[in-house]
């Protein structure tokens, strides 16, 4: 079975291009503008399994990425969770609370496509593909 990554960001630019780098590289992606609609998908069962990997934005509506983070950090199911940043805060602090929320990498933007899948393989610990290593 494919890892399953959600990609959590209001900009649909960015989760386009996110999911498509993923599903190249055989990754199966769900994608939600905000963590409230993110949360509720698993809640209602929509998505059958806990994603193995998040890809989270800091800067959403109704709940930022520290919180959710936090609370993905506080459920039992979402402990094997990586959880990875995407922000355009580069800040000393904004990568100290989001360690602090619980999260195993933070990337910033702008970014490439590259990036995000060697940071995306390294987390699950996948072979980085040979084709990714080319381009």
């Amino acid at each position: 079975m494919s890892k399953l990554v959600m990609v959590i960001d209001d900009s649909p630019t960015v989760r386009k291009i996110v999911e498509v780098s993923l599903r190249r590289e055989g990754l199966e992606v769900v994608s939600f503008p905000d963590g409230i609609e993110a949360l509720r998908a698993v809640t209602n069962r929509q998505l059958d399994r806990v994603p193995d990997l998040v890809v989270l934005d800091i800067d959403l509506p109704k709940m930022n990425g520290y919180e959710i983070a936090r609370y993905l950090r506080s459920k039992p199911q979402w402990s094997r969770t990586v959880i990875v940043i995407l922000s355009r805060h580069d800040g000393v602090i904004d990568r100290l609370k989001a360690r602090l929320a619980g999260t195993q990498a933070y990337l910033t933007k702008p970014f490439t496509t590259q990036m995000i899948v060697d940071v995306v393989n390294n987390s699950l610990g996948l072979p980085t593909s040979p084709s990714s290593a080319i381009s």
